[in-house]
């Protein structure tokens, strides 16, 4: 075994002791999915940053701008980075003050029982896909340093990261995190410096750039996709409970504000990095089949064995601060709004125990979607995506305004869900999410009008 393989093994059992520790302070739902809604501005903003990047920032998105050039990095970094902010100055305040524990509550409250349902399985479903991608990240990262081939390795993957969420829960998530997130700033700057080096400086090396590489906007794809690129990331991710957890384990609603908005400037920020290497790609690597491999192959050709270590510590950093938050959120929709409310009178104890049971079977399902998928990409686009604007309409009327109904709910979702299936099956559209977005506004207006009209009293 590489002593390489050794430090990463290693590291990852660091987490695992962390995750027993932090389950001692355990005694409720509440500590294991918000970390007992304690937390100050500080962990919660390294927790956001820590959650949101992961294997498609580092990976995914040095390999579309190596490919693409800025316009690559449309969705990773720049587009997933807005949405942090996005929650931070819209949403966070109003969310926290509702007193929810997740997403669907909110949508039990606002609208009604079969209304959560919908977006109960939407949520676990989307967080799965996510969690798939970082461990097929993770099962390539390990491939990379043994011959366990990368079907085993993620499976060994999958076998790590549930080690310590099911233990520690959020309060273990917040602490691993804020280690996971030092690392990655570590790591990637090393690898930023060594390869600006090599081509002769940052100034050099950002001279050397050919200008229609630096266009954010560029590429070949028609107006209505590119909008699409920036859409799904924003309004299609805003709504993950892996955002909003944090969000909700603020001790107050002005901390849940500042962590998010500091949260998405300091991904923002660190998300540079990769892009940058993404555009210095053709000088240092040229000629590459598969992109997703430039930034590891760009380590493993450039980094001295120390630094080397330091930077797929880096990588595996940021899938496990993804993974684990992934995982912990789909559990966590699915054991409190599904499993807890159909057992009565289960005690705090069988509550968390439900929870991480629910962590268990989450884990078990993304790892067989990894299995069965050969793109990182593909996994994050469908995690944002699925849905539709459906969903999005209705997370906004929620908190603003008090239009729309149960019917007007069913309407929306149902009007969103069809739209985009017609729009991506049906007619292999670039833009199934925009579309969907505009019919669900469309619907939602009409439908709440009517709904409005009909309940108002009639005329003396």
């Amino acid at each position: 075994m590489s002593p390489l393989l050794l430090g990463v093994l290693g590291y990852v059992l660091a987490q695992v002791v962390i995750g027993i520790l932090a389950s001692r302070k355990i005694t409720s739902e509440d500590d294991y999915l918000l970390a007992g809604r304690t937390l100050g501005p500080g962990l919660a903003t390294f927790s956001l940053f820590a959650t949101w990047f992961g294997a498609e920032t580092c990976i995914n998105s040095a390999g579309q701008v190596y490919a693409d050039g800025l316009s690559g990095g449309a969705a990773e970094p720049f587009a997933y980075g807005v949405c942090v902010l996005f929650m931070g100055l819209v949403f966070a305040t109003r969310l926290w003050r509702k007193g929810i524990t997740t997403i669907a509550d909110l949508f039990r409250q606002r609208y009604s029982p079969g209304v959560e349902k919908i977006v109960i399985f939407v949520s676990v479903l989307g967080s799965i896909l996510w969690a798939a991608a970082q461990i097929r990240a993770f099962g390539q990262i390990l491939d990379h340093l043994s011959d366990w081939g990368v079907r085993t390795a993620m499976c060994a993957a999958t076998v790590a990261v549930l080690a310590y969420t099911v233990t520690g829960g959020l309060r273990a998530d917040v602490v691993t995190d804020l280690i996971q997130g030092i690392v990655i700033i570590l790591g990637l700057g090393l690898l930023v410096w060594v390869a600006a080096e090599h081509v002769g400086g940052l100034c050099a090396a950002w001279a050397a750039v050919p200008a229609e590489r630096l266009n954010p906007f560029g590429g070949t794809l028609p107006v209505l996709e590119r909008i699409e690129t920036w859409l799904v990331p924003i309004f299609g991710s805003v709504m993950a409970q892996e955002l909003i957890s944090r969000v909700l384990a603020c001790r107050s609603p002005d901390v849940a504000r500042r962590a998010a908005v500091s949260g998405g400037g300091l991904y923002l920020l660190v998300g540079l990095m990769p892009v940058g290497l993404g555009l210095l790609g053709l000088q240092l690597l040229p000629g590459l089949d598969d992109p997703e491999e430039f930034l590891p192959e760009l380590a493993r050709q450039h980094l001295a064995p120390v630094l080397h270590v330091i930077f797929i510590g880096a990588l595996v950093s940021a899938i496990l601060s993804t993974v684990d938050s992934t995982l912990l959120a789909g559990a966590g929709v699915l054991a409190h709004n599904l499993v807890i409310p159909a057992i009565r009178g289960l005690t705090d104890r069988g509550k968390v125990l439900a929870n991480r049971i629910g962590v268990m079977v989450c884990g078990a399902a993304a790892l067989l979607l990894a299995l069965s998928s050969d793109s990182i990409h593909s996994l994050i686009e469908a995690s944002s995506a699925i849905g539709g604007g459906g969903i999005f309409v209705l997370f906004v009327a929620a908190q603003f305004g008090g239009m729309g109904g149960r019917l007007t709910a069913y309407a929306t979702l149902g009007a969103a869900a069809l739209t985009w299936a017609v729009m991506h099956w049906g007619f292999s559209s670039g833009w199934p999410y925009t579309a969907s977005l505009v019919v669900a506004t469309i619907v939602f207006l009409g439908v709440a009008g009517f709904e409005k009209q009909r309940t108002r009293p009639a005329r003396a």
